[in-house]
């Protein structure tokens, strides 16, 4: 902007003759500074309610469990100290390929055996449970064994064996699943009987013929 004054210096000088404009100045007025505005603050993206959990892989599981139990003429700890450790089962089972531990201590919560690939996941005293891992390609179903040597008195023994597993992953009729529960019974029915026959002191008879 020119300030007022150059302006008159100017029209001065054309009006009179004779007169040499020396100088003429423009000042330019200062620009008043412009406070920054301040941005408005962001606004915060919306929560997701939280995801619900994700969708059984069974819809409608059956699990069904299958005691066990038979009663030994022996005291619990000597039961136990005779059929109790983790990879008796090969003997009691009668398992010709035999039984090892692949990972994690023998008898300690972790272990797991060479015999179904089953892993050790509680223990007490005078008892342990067990399951068997997810396999690729199959549905879980959620099957677990535990075997347990209770005192009844100071010279006998019950040992109970459950069995639990979603049956509704059996393929068949109500037959065929009945079917597989009493296989299953059946065969763990002659293994504690062999557990009797070994905390007693005996021999076991040759292994049943496996279908």
């Amino acid at each position: 902007m020119i300030h007022a004054r150059a302006i008159a210096a100017l029209m001065l000088a054309g009006l009179l003759p004779g007169c040499i404009m020396v100088h003429a100045r423009t000042v330019e007025e200062p620009i008043a500074s412009v406070a920054p505005v301040a941005s408005a603050p962001p606004v915060p993206a919306p929560v997701a309610a939280p995801a619900g959990p994700a969708p059984l892989q069974v819809a409608n599981p059956n699990y069904v469990t299958i005691p066990m139990e038979i009663t030994v003429n022996k005291p619990v700890k000597d039961v136990w100290a005779r059929i109790g450790k983790y990879c008796d089962i090969a003997e009691w089972f009668q398992i010709a390929t035999g039984c090892e531990i692949t990972s994690g201590k023998d008898g300690e919560v972790g272990a797991v055996r060479t015999v179904g690939a089953e892993i050790l996941v509680a223990k007490t005293e005078y008892s342990y449970a067990y399951t068997q891992p997810v396999r690729e390609g199959r549905p879980y179903n959620l099957y677990h064994g535990n075997l347990e040597a209770r005192a009844v008195d100071a010279r006998t023994t019950k040992l109970l064996y459950t069995l639990v597993y979603d049956l509704s992953l059996v393929a068949g009729d109500d037959a065929a699943k009945a079917a597989d529960v009493e296989r299953r019974r059946t065969a763990f029915t002659r293994a504690l009987g062999n557990m009797k026959i070994l905390a007693e002191g005996g021999t076991l008879p040759p292994p049943a013929p496996r279908n």
